[in-house]
């Protein structure tokens, strides 16, 4: 390789990023992450050896596609491609320098450059800001590019209902584009099984050996739905499938067999994310400060897309518009999804709306265990502790 043809490839530090390098198995907990990940590397290695029409590689922040973009422009480069690699903001803002007086690179040099580029890869398509001239000028280099079929790797982490619409038909495109999703947790945070978006920490008490049925304490009706809810919980514990909806007054014991789940999940060594619904709505909005250090696309993307994901007291009584519609969101792209789920309300079914009773209460999907035990005051008495 050239220093030359490395220098024009733009690929900086993402030089040292080959397949060699790569983690295929990931540091998925589930089998249908790693196959997700192992999948993408295979087609990305098979892409690398003969490029022939488009790859998108789509995915969670972290999850590896990046690297895998990197990995077939070095490649290439290797066996002596010109290949042009570029991130799509990064892109944009070159292109809007070009028109000060002291740009060292005319604007037509960078622009045929990017559109004629032999091999293309546009890294994080999505993350720019989507002004009317940035959605022109992608749309002028990604339908040269289509025309052409020229060779193109493209990544991106939105979905692709927010592209703009004319850019979205060609990256749909089955007969030049081929799709991998990649649902794999962040390499980046490999080593710490829970997110900062959890608060589980406070529930470390909370689990299935400290949970007290109430022998003797409560009425044998409500002691009984209480010990089926214990069960339910364990056997959800054991292997996350479909949703789990716990329902209840306060203090009933429905949060500590949320948290019960959770810990137990964290025990066995899979990732778990609890939070209140009051929580994840405060961190949304949090993300909007001027010094948040987090974008609201990444946060939404993360609690959206978590392995478990244990939502708390959910309530929809006194909800804004805005939080009303970021619960309905994140509770239906989970529901489409199937992703596991636990949810713990107090509020009555009439109060939910129609269309957030659909989701939680689908018996296809979710099993749902009302507990009508009263309060928990505490206290010394004589009971029986855990549910095995």
């Amino acid at each position: 390789m050239t220093a030359q043809r490395q220098q024009c490839s733009s690929l900086g530090p993402l030089a040292e990023k080959t397949f060699d390098n790569f983690l295929p198995e990931g540091h998925a907990h589930d089998q249908r992450q790693r196959d997700s990940l192992q999948r993408a590397y295979e087609q990305a290695r098979g892409f690398a050896e003969k490029p022939r029409g488009w790859v998108l590689l789509h995915g969670g922040y972290g999850c590896g596609k990046t690297h895998l973009a990197a990995a077939i422009a070095n490649h290439c480069l290797l066996q002596g491609a010109d290949v042009f690699f570029v991130n799509t903001p990064d892109l944009l803002d070159h292109l809007r320098a070009t028109f000060g007086p002291g740009s060292p690179v005319a604007y037509d040099n960078l622009f045929e450059q990017t559109r004629n580029a032999p091999l293309l890869v546009l890294d994080d398509l999505g993350a720019e800001n989507p002004t009317q001239w940035a959605q022109e000028k992608l749309y002028q280099i990604i339908n040269h590019r289509y025309n052409a079929a020229l060779p193109t790797v493209i990544t991106c982490n939105v979905e692709l209902e927010r592209i703009e619409p004319r850019v979205r038909s060609r990256l749909v495109d089955m007969d030049l584009v081929r799709k991998f999703v990649i649902d794999a947790p962040d390499f980046r945070r490999a080593e710490s099984d829970q997110t900062n978006l959890s608060s589980l920490a406070i529930h470390a008490r909370q689990t299935f050996e400290t949970l007290d049925l109430r022998v003797g304490e409560i009425a044998s009706e409500h002691q009984k739905l209480l010990r089926t809810a214990a069960q339910a919980a364990q056997q959800f514990a054991e292997q996350p499938d479909g949703w789990l909806i716990l329902t209840g007054g306060h203090g009933c014991g429905k949060t500590h067999l949320a948290a019960a789940i959770a810990n137990q999940r964290i025990r066995n060594g899979h990732p778990a994310l609890f939070i209140t619904a009051a929580d994840l709505l405060d961190h949304l909005r949090a993300t909007f400060s001027p010094d948040s250090l987090v974008r609201f696309d990444k946060q939404f993307f993360e609690l959206r897309n978590a392995a478990l994901l244990v939502l708390d007291d959910l309530t929809m009584q006194s909800a804004t518009p805005w939080a009303r519609e970021k619960l309905l969101q994140l509770i239906d792209h989970r529901y489409v999804a199937r992703l596991p789920t636990v949810v713990t309300t107090s509020t009555d079914k009439s109060e939910l709306g129609e269309r957030l009773e659909s989701r939680l209460l689908d018996p296809q999907l979710s099993i749902i265990c009302p507990i009508t035990a009263p309060m928990y005051k505490g206290g010394k008495r004589k009971s029986r502790r855990g549910a095995r």
